[in-house]
């Protein structure tokens, strides 16, 4: 069951890397463009502030869970010492 929870908590923080890339590449994109606008430069700047609030909140529950497995843990090699 620990392998388990640490194993999804690693896969999400791959996937998280993942949405991460996808958005820089699109942000380089779009300042790339020729004909960007000051309004699609602010369009870009807040779907960018979304989307790393979204990551920071979803790293606060990775954080949790690594901390619930590290506790889990020790719990387990204070029942095996007994």
């Amino acid at each position: 069951v620990m392998t388990d929870l640490i194993e999804s908590i690693a896969m999400q923080e791959r996937a998280l890397s993942h949405i991460v890339n996808a958005e820089s590449e699109k942000m380089q994109a779009i300042i790339n463009m020729d004909t960007v606008s000051t309004q699609q430069l602010l369009q870009l700047n807040q779907s960018v502030e979304h989307m790393i609030n979204a990551a920071a909140r979803l790293e606060t529950v990775l954080q949790a869970k690594l901390e619930l497995s590290n506790q889990e843990c020790n719990i387990n090699e204070e029942e095996v010492d007994s």
